[in-house]
């Protein structure tokens, strides 16, 4: 695998330095935690702003939960794709607005392939909008003692106004663990089988380091390779958070260099005066560094692609058991037990209304990645979610479950595609070509056969002929003309979605 060479050298060099010595290699926050009991076992810029990225989806998943454990919403409620939500760029799944999945299937969907999309539609099932989830995010993130994090978004898209720190996602990975311990197997999803595909999870140590449990990675231009890892061995649970890793393999490498330094000695760190997590003073530092041009600027086109590459190079391998120390990124993935993910309503639940239904207000980042993705994202037939049973037009942004009318209707637009997914851009051009044919052929032949048949055999030849194939020609040659403009509109789109 092209992953391998690439962890040997960085993991040459990190047995260079030593692992019983590994102090910082640059200034990323950086928290090592004991998950019991909350006293911090080493820390670097722990408290100091960061631009989380997608690991903003663990408050996610925390609000969602603390929304069914309060009774507002049930894991089987169905919640409908809206047109903002598929506009999201990817990371994504791509559903077709209207569209239902269940909160069960989007909350697994959100921890392994970390869709953007779902996490919007997350937010809106919930609270009717992204901005009145973020303010749910943000009133949750004060119960639980968070200080540095400031949501904007449910999916951790860059937006000035979204930061958090390295202990707070410490924090937020404590409170899933502690108050949601029967939902932990929900960070541990190795694969998800949805229709016939396999979608591996981001997190590179999952199946490969010995322990390792969940939590979740996140990347963005702003905010560097991010990663929130829980581990377990024996009685031990620890927590390791890093921000702005300069890319996968050092974020791989440098989290089980610090899980093996504190496995290794179990009272390395305690009683040095550290403290507990929820106790660390803040930062000096007052705003999140914006890390744009280290992470996207020139020279750095292969690390904006490595979060996407990621996936092939730790695809699930048959290869026995996990391995410790550093020689766990050496080690091939192991193979998971896939677990099933589908869309439309659990079989055999009742459809029940929460939420009002109103249409989605983003904030001014998110409408600044709206009008980043093209029309053609979302296509013009379903730029309009199903009707309802009353048959008013319903909003593009629908929060709360469906009714079992809308369910039926959104059912409608997604059946004969089983577990598809939205087709390219490329598809709505698709009907180029069948209608310059279908311009040129009866404009053409019946021409000629008219002008042709009543007429002796030489007048036929002159009337058929000027009539036949400049009709034909002058009748196709607009239509080809739309089909070359639709090019550049597809490959700006594509071009659009991989960045």
């Amino acid at each position: 695998m092209k992953f391998i060479p690439a962890v040997r050298r960085s993991l040459l060099s990190v047995l260079a330095l030593g692992v019983a010595t590994l102090g910082p290699v640059r200034a990323n926050p950086t928290i090592v935690v004991d998950a019991t009991t909350g006293e911090v076992l080493y820390k670097d810029m722990a408290t100091a702003p960061w631009f989380p990225a997608s690991t903003t989806k663990l408050m996610t998943v925390y609000v969602a939960l603390s929304k069914v454990r309060e009774g507002k919403i049930s894991l089987d409620t169905p919640l409908r794709v809206s047109a903002y939500a598929a506009s999201m760029i990817p990371s994504k799944m791509g559903f077709r607005p209207g569209t239902l999945v269940t909160l069960d299937n989007a909350l697994k969907m959100l921890m392994v392939k970390s869709p953007n999309d779902i996490a919007v539609t997350i937010a809106e099932g919930i609270s009717g909008s992204v901005p009145a989830f973020a303010d749910e995010m943000n009133a949750y993130a004060s119960r639980i003692g968070l200080h540095e994090s400031h949501f904007a978004n449910p999916n951790g898209l860059h937006d000035p106004n979204h930061w958090s720190s390295a202990r707070d996602m410490a924090m937020i990975a404590r409170a899933l663990i502690t108050q949601f311990p029967e939902e932990h197997d929900l960070f541990n999803i190795g694969t998800l089988q949805f229709g016939g595909k396999l979608i591996p999870n981001h997190n590179g140590l999952l199946g490969r380091y010995d322990g390792v449990d969940g939590m979740k990675t996140g990347y963005t231009c702003a905010g560097g390779y991010n990663v929130v890892e829980s581990a377990v061995r024996g009685d031990r649970h620890l927590l390791v958070v890093i921000m702005g890793a300069p890319s996968t393999n050092e974020r791989n490498l440098r989290s089980v260099a610090l899980f093996e330094k504190y496995f290794a000695n179990p009272g390395q760190g305690m009683g040095q005066g550290l403290g507990n997590v929820a106790d660390l003073g803040p930062s000096e530092v007052v705003s999140p560094p914006d890390m744009r041009t280290q992470m996207c600027g020139p020279g750095r086109h292969a690390a904006i692609q490595e979060a996407e590459a990621e996936d092939a190079a730790i695809a699930p391998v048959d290869a026995g058991a996990s391995a410790t120390g550093l020689a766990a990124l050496m080690h091939p993935r192991d193979a998971f037990t896939p677990v099933r993910v589908f869309i439309g309503a659990t079989p055999g639940t009742d459809i029940a209304p929460v939420g009002s239904i109103e249409e989605a207000q983003p904030g001014p980042a998110a409408a600044t990645v709206a009008k980043a993705v093209p029309a053609a994202t979302v296509p013009a037939s379903l730029a309009q979610a199903p009707s309802d049973a009353t048959g008013a037009a319903a909003p593009l942004a629908l929060a709360g479950a469906a009714t079992p009318a809308a369910l039926a209707a959104a059912n409608t637009v997604v059946k004969g595609r089983g577990h598809g997914l939205l087709a390219p851009a490329r598809k709505d051009r698709a009907p180029a070509k069948p209608a310059a044919k279908s311009a040129a052929k009866p404009s053409a032949k019946p021409a000629a056969k008219s002008a042709a048949k009543p007429s002796a055999k030489p007048a036929a030849k002159s009337a058929a002929k000027p009539s036949a194939k400049p009709a034909a020609k002058s009748a196709a040659k607009p239509k080809a003309g739309a089909k070359v403009a639709a090019k550049p509109a597809a490959k700006a789109a594509k071009k659009t979605a991989s960045q």
